[in-house]
């Protein structure tokens, strides 16, 4: 039996509390994968609105605050500032990683490269049919398919996890992400969708390196 690599991926629902867990294998090949590479641009029509969403993930707090209380005999207080500013903190984290309006991915049998603009690159590596983690100055990245859908297990730094799924449809035109963003700090993890619709990037008329410098340099000629 091949090992497998157990997280969970948190759906904020309204008719769940409970996190489903999520089973990547370790074997990329034996499982469903999909074809998500290319030029992919925010449908801003059907993203998930961030106040709407935190009222949600709120409730469900309050709730689960409650339930638990009840269980326990004690008398319910609600939700204390603490609770409410850390759950504030995670909805401000996933507004502003998922704030890429294109994403540019390449896709090949050992590797997916999700390059967002103004942001740092996800990089999901698999090396003889196992995927391998990832390094980088943000922290460790783990992927890998589950159902057709590619997921990726970002941990950061002071315990900060972000999951993301992306879904593409039938159509093969359009794609979901669904990330999720979790702390030891708050009860509750905080989930946002953003929409992309694929489109063909022009080809540009400029070739571009980056140089030992950490400085870009673009040329209408050959480099």
């Amino acid at each position: 039996m091949h090992r497998l690599i157990l997280f969970s991926l948190v759906l904020l629902t309204a008719c769940s509390q409970t996190p489903p867990t999520v089973v990547i294998p370790d074997v990329v090949s034996e499982m469903e994968t999909s074809e998500i590479g290319g030029s992919w641009e925010r449908d801003y029509s059907r993203d998930d609105d961030v106040n709407k969403s935190l009222q949600r993930a709120y409730n469900l707090l309050a709730q689960s605050i409650a339930d638990q209380r009840r269980m326990d005999g004690t008398r319910t207080t609600g939700i204390t500032p603490r609770q409410a500013s850390s759950l504030v903190a995670l909805a401000r984290l996933a507004e502003l990683i998922t704030r890429s309006e294109v994403l540019q991915i390449v896709q090949t049998d050992d590797r997916v490269s999700i390059a967002r603009r103004d942001d740092f690159a996800l990089e999901c590596r698999f090396f003889g049919g196992e995927m391998q983690p990832t390094s980088s100055p943000f922290g460790i990245e783990e992927c890998g398919w589950v159902d057709g859908d590619l997921i990726s297990r970002l941990r950061l730094r002071e315990g900060l996890t972000v999951v993301s799924r992306f879904t593409v449809s039938e159509t093969g035109d359009r794609l979901r992400v669904t990330t999720t963003v979790s702390s030891p700090t708050s009860r509750m993890p905080f989930t946002l969708r953003r929409f992309y619709r694929k489109f063909e990037e022009p080809e540009s008329d400029y070739a571009c390196i980056e140089t030992l410098s950490m400085k870009r340099v673009c040329t209408t000629g050959e480099l």
